[in-house]
């Protein structure tokens, strides 16, 4: 992991300078442990400080202005960053989006409405944040309306509250109690707990270590299918099957393999009707000419069989 570097870039001529990012190349604790004690090191400001750098990077674009406010408000990223640590996504990449949130908040933040960079900020980190958790929990989108995701994010802590398994199916009571209190359908209810209880996982992530290696997840996929020697069997019992077929529609004339093929071959068969209309014969005449054809062809096939078995 990469020290975090508070450093600001400046853009010359431009108002929306690049604010502070962090970068993480591995997420270790002491790594960590190194960005809370020098997130704490810069000072808190005070409102009338607060309120003069606001003005200097609002009117004048000063880039040190903005520099201070952001560093001085890291502290409220990380703990905002720690309220999320129960959703398995590794603390130093929550705190890089609690940061880009800060920046943000930091470049539209208008001091003179009378509000704290702080009051203003925690909605923009908040929002970086569970945006991030809601994209790296599935590949599958997880909401597409506000109460959907806001539900992703209180259904863990009423769970916690009523004392239910976080990562159980909810019983019918336990789905009804939450739909009264959350005041969300109990189908709702069940299907986001369902996907509370199951991430997205990568094929080649490791569950095991053993003497040969990494043991990976889909080491422990089971294939549904038939097996090769399953399929192999089954196609050479349709070769054969199509080979006797073929040999016994020889044994028609051309209008019984006409009949036959137009009525018991196709997904879609043609009536009698339009058959006998085709030939100058009666439906009578065609049924019985496909009944023939059908009986030479079952004849044809058991000799087949017989002489292979």
């Amino acid at each position: 992991m990469s020290a975090y570097n508070p450093s600001i870039n400046k853009l010359s001529g431009n108002k929306s300078p690049n604010l502070p990012s962090v970068a993480y190349d591995n997420a270790s604790e002491s790594s960590l442990s190194l960005f809370f004690r020098e997130a704490w090191s810069y000072p808190m400001l005070k409102p009338e400080e607060e309120y003069a750098l606001a003005v200097r990077y609002t009117e004048d674009g000063d880039v040190d202005a903005a520099h201070k406010m952001v560093t001085s408000h890291l502290r409220l990223v990380a703990k905002i960053a720690m309220g999320y640590r129960g959703y398995g996504l590794p603390v130093a990449d929550l705190i890089s989006e609690g940061n880009i949130g800060l920046m943000k908040a930091v470049k539209k933040f208008d001091p003179y409405k009378g509000f704290r960079l702080s009051t203003y900020a925690m909605w923009w980190i908040k929002a970086s944040i569970t945006e991030y958790v809601l994209k790296s929990w599935s590949l599958v989108k997880m909401g597409t309306v506000a109460a959907q995701k806001k539900l992703f994010f209180s259904l863990r802590k009423h769970k916690s509250r009523l004392g239910i398994n976080d990562n159980g199916e909810l019983l019918p009571e336990q789905a009804s109690r939450l739909s009264r209190d959350l005041k969300i359908s109990e189908h709702d209810i069940i299907n986001m707990n369902r996907r509370l209880a199951s991430r997205d996982m990568s094929l080649n992530a490791p569950i095991s270590r053993d003497d040969d290696g990494a043991a990976e997840f889909q080491d422990t996929l089971v294939d549904e299918g038939i097996s090769p020697e399953e399929f192999t069997a089954l196609s050479q019992e349709k070769n054969m099957h199509q080979g006797m077929l073929s040999v016994a529609l020889e044994t028609l004339d051309k209008r019984e393999l006409h009949i036959f093929t137009e009525r018991r071959l196709k997904e879609d068969p043609v009536t009698l009707e339009e058959l006998g209309g085709g030939y100058g014969i009666s439906r009578e005449r065609v049924r019985q000419l496909e009944v023939r054809a059908f009986e030479k062809v079952q004849k044809a096939v058991l000799a087949a069989s017989q002489a292979q078995a």
